[in-house]
């Protein structure tokens, strides 16, 4: 036995190796395709800077940043053999403009968004209307609350949007047709929502498209910077499925949105391009568009790339992805011709299709059986516990 606890433990430690290597050569990567522009190697970004400079400000007002950003930070691997890339501090966030921080108040984890109002003079108050009483209570609300907005001192045109920690929705994995299904339900049910209210997103891409995890999701929590990593650097993060937590998919990024009168039926806005560059009817002329359906076809566009072209079985909604794709945006239906669509088209789908696995189109054919096997396993748990096909809704 205690031979079989050795051979167990040098097991778990070849694969921390092999992740920590693997961690560490992504990291080069990224550092090569986007260059170094730190004073040293892990160093701070010029745009780090900014909030070094107001670390102290902040942790007075009730925010607590990393101690990456302290004014008397020193790198944890300086003067070691520690490679700096595995190093807790030296990660940051994709976005500059963009860190995590701990509420002192209650010590949620929570992230703070640096704007400039005088370019996005409506992000403020969208965001603030899409999640006032009594829309913030509205179950197809799902737009990112807006937990408080910081006004910088002596600095008029800066501020600091306070935002919930969320995590990508394409990670991990969907498991099933009916987590697919779920997910695809909850951001049509969002965009609808937002239209009702005239407020266009006019940058619905997948970046901006963010999962709230269910209750009990990730049993440690993840790390903002890197959420495969847990928060406590004792390595990958482990998860129980959608189906077990129920998790709600979340709109983020307010910065070029607007909202419109009711009297305004059909707004004309000048072409903005956010994340897609292959708007069709921005490539074609800079004529004034109606931006609702420009939403159409972003939020199309994202399902396709991110949900159609990387799992199998889902046939029985390419026709409506399509249709939200056309070229002309007066052939694409409303949210409203779309969420009427849809759900005659998840409701005939039988028990069997909904529980069935989310097949990817990389997945390795070799391999199938045994994720087969361990899928219906695993589901006959979920019946026997009466958990929904489709986790959001009670069936």
């Amino acid at each position: 036995m205690a031979f079989l606890g050795l051979f167990d433990s040098k097991l778990r430690a070849q694969k921390k190796a092999e992740e920590d290597e693997k961690f560490r050569l992504e990291i080069e990567q990224l550092r090569l395709q986007y260059g170094v522009r730190t004073a040293f190697v892990g160093g701070l970004d010029p745009e780090e800077i900014w909030w070094r400079d107001h670390f102290l400000w902040l942790k007075g007002a009730g925010y607590q940043l990393r101690s990456r950003y302290a004014p008397d930070w020193v790198p944890s691997w300086q003067g070691t053999d520690k490679y700096w890339a595995l190093c807790e501090d030296s990660w940051q966030m994709l976005a500059s403009q963009v860190v995590s921080a701990t509420r002192t108040s209650d010590g949620v984890h929570v992230v703070l968004k640096r704007i400039q109002p005088s370019i996005h003079p409506h992000e403020i108050e969208v965001g603030r209307f899409l999640t006032s009483e009594p829309l913030r209570r509205q179950r197809e609300n799902h737009c990112v609350e807006m937990l408080d907005v910081l006004q910088v001192p002596n600095e008029a045109d800066e501020a600091i949007l306070v935002l919930p920690l969320l995590h990508p929705f394409d990670a991990p994995p969907f498991e099933t047709i009916g987590e697919i299904i779920d997910f695809t339900l909850q951001v049509f049910e969002g965009l609808q929502f937002m239209h009702k209210y005239r407020v266009a997103h006019r940058d619905c891409m997948d970046l901006n498209i963010m999962m709230e995890p269910g209750v009990g999701m990730f049993p440690h929590p993840y790390h903002p910077c890197n959420p495969s990593r847990r928060l406590d650097m004792k390595g990958s993060t482990k998860h129980r499925s959608r189906t077990e937590c129920p998790p709600r998919y979340l709109f983020i990024d307010f910065g070029i949105s607007r909202r419109y009168p009711a009297s305004e039926i059909a707004p004309l806005e000048p072409p903005i391009w956010g994340g897609y560059k292959n708007v069709p009817e921005f490539r074609l002329s800079n004529e004034p568009r109606n931006p609702f359906p420009t939403d159409v076809w972003y939020l199309g566009f994202a399902l396709q790339q991110d949900i159609l072209n990387v799992y199998r079985g889902l046939s029985f909604i390419e026709p409506l992805i399509s249709d939200m794709l056309q070229d002309d945006p007066a052939k694409r239906p409303t949210m409203n011709e779309v969420m009427s669509r849809f759900k005659p088209t998840y409701e005939a789908l039988s028990p069997w299709k909904l529980r069935s696995r989310a097949v990817m189109k990389k997945e390795w054919f070799i391999m199938r059986p045994f994720y087969d096997l361990f899928h219906w396993l695993r589901c006959l748990q979920f019946l026997w516990r009466h958990l929904p096909a489709i986790p959001s809704l009670v069936m």
